[in-house]
């Protein structure tokens, strides 16, 4: 008998006895029960409370809010399929911030990441009863490192994309996606419970809601 067959018939041995696991319960809500003003309000409750900067603002003022919170920043990079009209203002005021695109053809460095001030990316979906933004790998997300390295993630959510639990957003996404979620800027405590931020991911976050 080698050792393997000894240690897999010394576990076969203590599992002998043990009793059959019971069925977990799969009854658990799957979808919302609140209207969509209601899980907005929520979604922002929660964000706010995470330390986030929440701003609800019309879809047609997504570019503009995006330059004013841009505003001072040198450098920004964006994923390939991020919409351009989202980046209108900003690209009109060429010069003051350098855009960078992260896309197949060109994949950004992890040095260049860290060297710019923002990143900018959309979302796949929030979960208003958790505050949990989560982001799928599509086009207009990029890869999961553009949100992780720089220090400051710029969010816009579409407020159609906000579900309130969540089951409901797990069944928007891909399995297989290389997904990111997000309850807050990264933050972490040392054994005397001291907040420390940044240290997994962004410092600071914006999440601008396009109502």
């Amino acid at each position: 008998m080698s050792a393997r067959d000894e240690v897999m018939n010394r576990i076969k041995s203590a599992l002998r006895d043990a009793p059959v696991a019971p069925e977990i319960p799969r009854n658990y809500r799957r979808d919302s029960h609140m209207g969509a003003g209601q899980r907005l309000d929520l979604l922002v409750d929660r964000l706010v409370d995470y330390k986030a900067n929440v701003f609800v603002v019309p879809a047609a003022d997504a570019s503009a809010k995006l330059a004013e919170l841009l505003a001072g920043s040198s450098s920004i990079v964006v994923p390939h399929g991020l919409p351009e009209s989202w980046l209108a203002a900003v690209k009109n005021d060429a010069g003051t911030v350098r855009l960078q695109v992260d896309s197949p053809e060109r994949r950004l460095t992890v040095e260049e990441l860290d060297a710019v001030d923002a990143v900018v990316t959309a979302a796949a979906v929030a979960v208003a009863e958790t505050g949990t933004i989560m982001l799928d790998g599509s086009p207009s997300q990029g890869r999961r490192v553009i949100s992780l390295v720089p220090d400051r993630h710029i969010c816009l959510l579409l407020a159609q994309d906000i579900v309130e639990v969540l089951p409901e957003a797990i069944a928007r996404l891909e399995p297989t996606s290389p997904q990111t979620w997000i309850s807050g800027p990264s933050a972490t405590s040392d054994i005397e419970l001291e907040r420390v931020e940044g240290v997994h991911g962004p410092r600071t976050l914006d999440v601008v809601i396009l109502n």
